[in-house]
């Protein structure tokens, strides 16, 4: 019996994921819990799991993005053929006890570049478009990705009656007609911009991800609404502005596509950094103590990092100010009990925040673990998304690179962030003139000015430092 293979949802956040590779290939036969392909997500890179048996029967191609919940494939038993939903004419026509499955018919298969092994390559609002205009998808052409049949396509078309020629496709797609149109969306966008009633070919698409997102619709969302205030003042309703990007004042050797990770850091830090008050205050911690605590424990086995013991310090910090563990929601500033801090990770193609859960419950030889199984799990790619969601702070450091301090961005919907800075001998001078070293590194703190003030945040600062000062404290 043929099982429906779709694509997962990994976490509370996760509404769509793009397919980056196949293990298995059309036709093998694959066992339940084996690995078969890897997607990607606004957040990180995961691999998934067979959910059944069978005989592998792809209908997602590389690069193709689904919402959570839609048909990626199916297993087959040997022998069985894939099957797929009746046309809404033909199925008004079939007897009502035949099955509402069958064998895809030659015309879906033969020609159509938006037919892929008998599935209509189509978004699910597409698809409803479709059904509720009684427009048979096999006579469209794509103009999406890789021959993709997106809500557009079903312009000007009219519906398919019982034994009517099908309307005919064309092999020229329709030009750009305004901003967003033609340019691919994701099935989060389409799905908010049925339940708004949003044309999406009034919407500019995002410029790093080039494509209309979920945040291009609730954009040009907010800017209608915005343009309607000032319209009762001023009787006008100017369209929202999209920002324009010049272009390289050189022929470039080579160009990073801003999609993906690297697309998703860059339009969360720029929207951090836009949507919110964000100041940054420096303030140095000495680290005598934890120096020689650390040593201390080398001495009966593996140690803390240093990051380890000011994130155990942090995190006992926000305890004690709950107003740094919050964010900002339309009811105002919400104080969140749990402290859940997430550490920056650099890898090779950019940035990733895994959260350390709970992490006030955690001792220093506990967090390191926890750390060290977090950082290897990025870097290896096999995170899963669950340790990417629900952190109230980040921990940020760049003192492996020589660096003093920065102002690090803000991870939304945090309110606070700390960069971490290098640790360094300076020279003190203590009573009677007396010289010596100190090892002393930079705090940077970045917090949300509408979320608090310069003063609570400098407090919240100033109980980190006194807490490297007594490394015990970090074990309560």
């Amino acid at each position: 019996m043929a099982t429906e293979f779709l694509m997962p949802k990994l976490g509370l956040t996760m509404e769509e994921g793009t397919i980056t590779e196949w293990f298995a290939d059309d036709g093998d036969t694959v066992d339940a819990g084996a690995a078969v392909l890897r997607i990607e997500t606004d957040k990180t890179e995961t691999d998934v799991e067979a959910a059944g048996s069978g005989r592998l029967h792809r209908l997602g191609q590389v690069g193709e993005t689904f919402a959570c919940g839609e048909r990626i494939g199916w297993f087959l038993d040997e022998g069985e053929e894939a099957p797929v939903t009746v046309a809404p004419a033909a199925a008004a026509s079939a007897p009502a006890a035949a099955a509402v499955t069958a064998p895809a018919p030659a015309m879906a298969t033969a020609g159509s570049p938006s037919t892929s092994g008998g599935r209509v390559m189509a978004s699910p609002l597409t698809k409803r478009l479709a059904k509720e205009r009684n427009i048979d998808l096999r006579t469209v052409r794509g103009t999406g990705p890789g021959g993709r049949i997106v809500s557009e396509d079903l312009d000007g078309i009219g519906p398919n009656t019982s034994g009517a020629a099908p309307v005919p496709a064309t092999d020229t797609p329709r030009p750009l007609v305004a901003a967003g149109a033609g340019v691919p969306a994701t099935a989060a966008a389409r799905q908010l911009a049925d339940l708004l009633g949003v044309d999406l070919a009034a919407v500019a698409p995002d410029l790093q991800e080039q494509r209309i997102t979920k945040e291009s619709v609730a954009i040009h969302v907010r800017g209608l609404l915005g343009g309607a205030r000032e319209a009762v003042a001023t009787e006008q309703m100017p369209p929202p502005a999209a920002p324009v990007l010049l272009p390289a004042t050189q022929e470039p050797t080579s160009v990073v596509r801003l999609t993906g990770i690297r697309g998703t850091i860059a339009r969360r830090m720029h929207e951090s950094l836009a949507q919110m008050a964000q100041l940054t205050l420096f303030m140095d911690a000495d680290l005598d103590a934890v120096v020689a605590d650390r040593e201390s424990r080398k001495s009966a086995g593996p140690a803390p990092s240093y990051t380890d013991y000011i994130i155990a310090a942090a995190a006992r910090a926000l305890r004690e100010h709950p107003l740094v563990n919050s964010q900002i929601t339309n009811e105002g500033v919400a104080l969140l009990p749990a402290v859940h801090v997430g550490m920056a990770v650099a890898l090779d193609n950019g940035l990733i925040v895994p959260v350390i859960r709970d992490t006030t419950s955690l001792d220093l030889t506990d967090l390191s673990v926890e750390t060290s199984r977090l950082a290897e799990a990025a870097r290896s790619g096999s995170l899963e998304l669950p340790d990417l969601e629900g952190g109230t702070f980040s921990v940020s450091t760049l003192g492996m690179f020589g660096v003093d301090g920065f102002t690090p961005v803000i991870n939304p919907p945090n309110t606070a962030i700390l960069g971490v800075g290098r640790l360094r001998d300076e020279v003190s001078v203590g009573k009677k003139g007396k010289v010596f070293t100190t090892k002393r590194l930079t705090l940077s703190l970045t917090w949300d000015h509408r979320a608090f003030d310069g003063a609570p945040a400098a407090a919240f600062c100033q109980t980190i430092v006194d807490l490297l000062g007594r490394p015990s404290a970090l074990d309560e």
